[in-house]
């Protein structure tokens, strides 16, 4: 068996991870439905950010603000997952938007997308893999 194929990360390690990737997902749940939506975001200052425009992720963060976010990444030889919990609020003073619009944060797709929404981080996880070959499931 291989020794060390799961590293756990440091909040520090995660933050910084998590800056390097610019697509993620939003987990978000209403009345025990889960939704997942994949979202281009910004990651910094203890906060992820994410611009969208009307509909679903909108309708149920009014009535749920509880939510997870995931990024990750991987090579052949291995990769990387993030997760954080928080509660997600869309941006509404004047200061806020206009702060967030000096983000690099632009939508990928040709859709206005009016609302910025902040997801206040709670908790942040990350781990790192090691790729490999399965080890020898019945040993003689």
């Amino acid at each position: 068996m291989v020794d060390n194929v799961v590293q756990e990360l440091t909040s520090d390690e995660s933050w910084k991870l998590l800056a390097t990737v610019e697509l993620g997902r939003i987990a978000l749940s209403v009345g025990g439905q889960p939704d997942v939506f994949p979202v281009n975001y910004y990651a910094g200052d203890g906060k992820v950010l994410f611009r969208t425009g009307e509909g679903t992720k909108l309708s149920e963060l009014a009535v749920n603000e509880r939510v997870a976010f995931e990024a990750d990444e991987h090579t052949d030889a291995g990769g990387w997952s993030v997760v954080v919990k928080g509660s997600a609020r869309v941006l509404v003073s004047t200061g806020e938007i206009a702060a967030a619009d000096e983000l690099p944060l632009r939508p990928w797709i040709p859709t206005i997308k009016y609302n910025y929404v902040e997801i206040s981080v709670d908790e942040i996880t990350g781990r790192r893999f090691q790729f490999g070959p399965e080890p020898e499931r019945y040993p003689v």
